[in-house]
């Protein structure tokens, strides 16, 4: 890449940063009630992601092959029961993402 093309890649990634960050505030201001359909969506779609990532997860396991999906069982179990508990996204995502690389990586 030359020095040019690098200076426009870098500006590009600014820009698009610097869009994604801003934009929010230009098109909601503090001061105006926040659309319906946008409350909606901050509702919907945390369960909306959390269910792609099981089916993503979960679609190629082979239960006839290999360790026959025993640590992708755990630790969706691990997943469920930490959300359950402490109904905190990420702490369930990571439990369960540490438990399954743990359970391949020093036991199957």
């Amino acid at each position: 890449m030359t020095l040019r093309q690098e200076i426009i890649t870098i500006a590009m990634v600014v820009l698009g940063t610097m869009i994604t960050r801003f934009l929010p505030f230009l098109l909601f201001p503090a001061g105006k009630p926040t659309p319906k359909y946008i409350q909606y969506l901050g509702q919907v779609l945390p369960g909306a992601v959390f269910a792609l990532l099981v089916v993503y997860s979960l679609k190629s396991v082979n239960l006839l092959t290999g360790s026959h999906g025993i640590p992708e069982l755990i630790s969706l179990c691990l997943v469920v029961g930490l959300h359950l508990w402490k109904r905190q996204m990420l702490l369930s995502i990571a439990g369960g993402t540490i438990c399954y690389m743990l359970l391949v990586q020093l036991v199957f």
